[in-house]
């Protein structure tokens, strides 16, 4: 009788090591207070600050490393209260999302480059019409690096955009500029300006180009009516203010338009030949997204290594569009069990549509609308014990939570096909949108066949594009 008692006590005791960290691995505790606290951030910076006349530092991890800053850090807010500051960002998180969409559809309707457009020779700006909104759509400006350009470099402020390719710097003479934070970028004071002549392969590799006495001129334009079109250059950018890197290419802007949120320019992330990885030969890049609300600051860094903490996923590319970076995401689950979707629902087809890509400029995660529902319908199975309240522009499941300090949520992970899974911190998916305590389930519906990792479950962790090895790395608390 006694060894039988034995037994079953070690069998008891075995079975609950074995559950006990699956059950704690269920939930996540959101922490309300805190998370409140730090929204009240971005009121307190109204204007430019000090990083104005920062250098950047030589990272330890990387010779090639940038200093890394939010929105709010950079440019502070003209909002009132948080609710509006919301709302504002998630317009322009929609211009950015249907942005992006377009790129895939005209890839699976067949346009390609020689179908576009040339832009006109005399740089008519007013032959570019569309909408001008708060933001662009390609890099809505939400992170930002300070980056020398030329030699002297000239500090300053450029977005940072995994969605786009071509880097672009607003530059003098200007026919048409928007205002930004630093002077306008001097080409005659630069003794690395070199501009580009119509036969270079970097030229050719342009989607909208024209050539004017054997010099380039580019044009991009964005979904949102932004665009910026002059001539197509080589410069030096440096880094830390020392290491530079020569005869990169990118768009001298005569002529642009759009609220660039202060930024001189942008820098090109993407998986194209123009971006900034492609033409240094990176072999990876990495960053990290600080909390939008915070005014700390992370970097961005190339030919780093990959943290061997980091929860690894198979980097997929699209044979159609080389820009975007594929997950191979394989599902989702809610409190360790996963929803129920089509094996299809995440892949990449053969003409270019579909897949998952892991986006900067995107805040809110999209999934398409058959998996966004049964993703949200398992979430309030398990926060039935909160209390549910209006949903608040693109959110459509929001709670009240203004009188609790904490609450346990269930974990929300991904999957991906080598077998391994990310679970999200409860902070990157259950987001205040006011300072009255309202908290939103930070995913979104898209008719798209495009899916997006955004931003807002990508901060707090150093996101690692292994590119040598096609490997999508997060590193979590690695800032």
């Amino acid at each position: 009788m006694a060894t039988s008692i034995f037994f079953f006590v070690l069998l008891f005791t075995t079975v609950l090591s074995r559950t006990t960290p699956d059950e704690a691995s269920r939930t996540k505790t959101l922490d309300i207070t805190s998370s409140i606290q730090k929204i009240l951030n971005p009121f307190s910076v109204k204007t430019f600050n000090s990083f104005k006349q920062e250098e950047n530092t030589v990272s330890s991890s990387s010779l090639l490393s940038f200093q890394l800053h939010s929105r709010v850090a950079v440019r502070g807010t003209s909002h009132k209260d948080y609710n509006s500051l919301t709302l504002a960002r998630l317009q322009r998180d929609s211009t950015r999302v249907k942005s992006l969409q377009t790129k895939v559809d005209l890839v699976v309707q067949g346009i390609g480059k020689s179908d576009l457009k040339p832009m006109e020779s005399e740089f008519q700006a007013e032959k570019i019409e569309g909408p001008i909104i708060s933001g662009t759509s390609q890099g809505s400006g939400e992170y930002f690096s300070r980056i020398g350009v030329g030699h002297p470099p000239s500090q300053v402020y450029m977005v940072l955009d995994t969605g786009s390719d071509v880097n672009w710097i607003q530059c003098a003479p200007c026919a048409d500029c928007y205002q930004q934070a630093d002077p306008i970028f001097e080409p005659a004071a630069s003794s690395s300006y070199s501009p580009l002549n119509c036969n270079t392969q970097q030229c050719k590799s342009l989607d909208v180009s024209e050539c004017r006495n054997n010099t380039c001129l580019y044009e991009v334009s964005y979904g949102d009516g932004s665009y910026t079109v002059g001539d197509f250059v080589t410069e030096s950018i440096t880094f830390g203010g020392s290491s530079s890197v020569e005869k990169v290419a990118i768009g001298c802007g005569h002529n642009n338009e759009g609220l660039f949120v202060g930024a001189a320019g942008l820098l090109g992330l993407g998986g194209g030949k123009l971006s900034f990885p492609s033409q240094i030969n990176a072999t990876s890049f990495s960053y990290c997204l600080v909390d939008r609300d915070s005014d700390s600051t992370s970097t961005l860094e190339f030919n780093g290594k990959t943290s061997p903490d980091a929860v690894t996923a198979p980097l997929v590319r699209n044979s159609k569009l080389d820009t975007f970076y594929y997950l191979d995401l394989t599902g989702i689950s809610v409190a360790g069990n996963a929803i129920s979707v089509s094996p299809l629902a995440f892949k990449v087809s053969d003409n270019g549509d579909g897949g998952v890509i892991v986006d900067s400029g995107t805040a809110v995660t999209r999934l398409q609308t058959d998996v966004y529902n049964t993703l949200r319908d398992e979430f309030v199975k398990g926060t039935r014990h909160l209390t549910s309240t209006n949903g608040v522009a693109l959110f459509d499941t929001c709670y009240n939570l203004k009188s609790m300090k904490s609450v346990e949520v269930p974990t929300v992970s991904f999957r991906f096909s080598n077998g391994k899974e990310l679970p999200l911190p409860a902070k990157n998916y259950l987001i205040p949108v006011d300072s009255s305590g309202t908290f939103c389930f930070a995913f979104a519906p898209t008719s798209s066949s495009l899916s997006i990792i955004g931003n807002v479950q990508q901060q707090g962790t150093r996101v690692s594009f292994d590119l040598a090895n096609s490997l999508i790395g997060f590193s979590p608390n690695k800032c």
